[in-house]
């Protein structure tokens, strides 16, 4: 009898049986067949052999003192539900046969076993060892080709959003060599007609615009760090605090009003205070600069800052102005990359930080404005505790 067909892809296999002789005869068999065969009496004996040398194909009885063949079955199965399992059964035992096939036995055989049909279930468990093997390759290698060209696929999109992002700042950093070209130009001009009000003219230009591109600087290193935020238990009002006290003198030279209400001690909030912070600073900033905008609504410059409990959700951050609003033209851009309405104050990154931030802590930024009845930008951070 030749089983070199199920030889090839069958390499160790395991019988359980009670009888001795049956366990010599067949494993005599399998062993002249070039198998490596393995034994054991009973179930649990085999459960435990089964552990150790892996077979990929067992071939147990049915009936057997102790656990019978259906309770090894499934054990084998919880173990690797791959392993193919042939039944030995008795002519009158085919309810049982038929029961294991239920419980996901590979085959029967029944008694007494004869070389052909000992031949046809292994050539069978043979073949779906392959076909499962085979369906398992294939598998890998698409899963290998999904996540090379996945990598690709967020490589290009990584390049493109770098490239975009390169291509808006070197248009922000343009404007300012512009700028800076513009005051040069004035001061050269001031040194030749020896003129002071050019000089002084010109000399205001270069400072600006230093500032300008300073903050750019400090902006794109905020922006950069941002993604190692490090939240802590603290008080909400901590954070505004910090920002009222670091835009207070700005405000004041100014002629702008900061007011402040705050949600008070003993409530907490998972956060990164210092980022927080400095989120809330970029919103005062901007609120600042609005007021000081040539549409800005009529009497006093006013910013306010509320800090609000939302029970059961978290905190938020209210941050309203007097300012002339957000015009419609410009509120679908207000998050975007490099965009401001500051003109040549602005670096167009704050708010791009803010919302960054912000969603580092799960929490997002978003606002409401009419035209000519100012803005307000709220913060909102959740998972406050009272």
């Amino acid at each position: 009898m030749n089983f070199s067909a199920a030889r090839n892809t069958i390499k160790n296999i395991l019988l359980v049986d009670d009888e001795p002789g049956i366990r010599k005869v067949l494993a005599s068999i399998l062993d002249d067949e070039g198998f490596c065969t393995h034994t054991a009496p009973d179930a649990q004996q085999a459960l435990e052999t089964f552990k150790i040398v892996r077979p990929c194909v067992v071939i147990t009885d049915i009936k057997m003192p102790g656990y019978d063949g259906l309770w090894l079955l499934d054990r084998i199965k919880n173990e690797d539900p791959g392993v193919e399992v042939i039944m030995i059964t008795g002519h009158g035992d085919m309810d049982l046969a038929v029961e294991s096939l239920k419980h996901q036995a590979s085959d029967f055989i029944t008694k007494p076993i004869r070389d052909d049909a000992l031949k046809v279930a292994l050539e069978r468990a043979a073949r779906r060892i392959a076909l499962r093997r085979q369906l398992e390759s294939y598998t890998q290698g698409l899963e290998h080709m999904v996540e090379e060209k996945t990598q690709k696929l967020l490589e290009a999109q990584r390049m493109a959003a770098v490239g975009q992002t390169a291509a808006a700042l070197a248009h922000t950093i343009r404007n300012i060599a512009g700028s800076l070209k513009g005051g040069t130009f004035v001061i050269e001009k001031g040194l030749e007609l020896d003129d002071r009000d050019y000089l002084v003219q010109g000399w205001e230009m270069v400072k600006n615009n230093v500032e300008r591109i300073s903050r750019l600087a400090m902006d794109l290193l905020h922006y950069a760090k941002s993604d190692s935020v490090c939240p802590e238990p603290g008080e909400p009002d901590s954070p505004a605090r910090l920002a009222l006290d670091a835009l207070q003198g700005k405000a004041a030279e100014l002629g702008v009003s900061l007011c402040a209400q705050y949600a008070g001690p003993g409530y907490g909030l998972f956060m990164d205070e210092k980022a927080v912070s400095l989120c809330l600073q970029n919103l005062l900033d901007n609120a600042i600069d609005a007021c000081l905008s040539p549409e800005a609504l009529p009497g006093e410059k006013i910013v306010n800052l509320a800090v609000r409990r939302i029970p059961g959700k978290g905190v938020s951050y209210e941050i309203s102005d007097s300012g002339p609003g957000v015009d419609s033209s410009v509120q679908s851009k207000i998050f975007s990359e490099f965009f401001t309405t500051k003109g040549k104050n602005g670096t167009g990154v704050g708010l791009l930080l803010t919302k960054k931030i912000a969603r580092h802590h799960n929490g997002d930024v978003f606002f409401v404005s009419e035209p000519g009845k100012g803005a307000t930008f709220t913060l909102y951070l959740p998972g406050a505790a009272s």
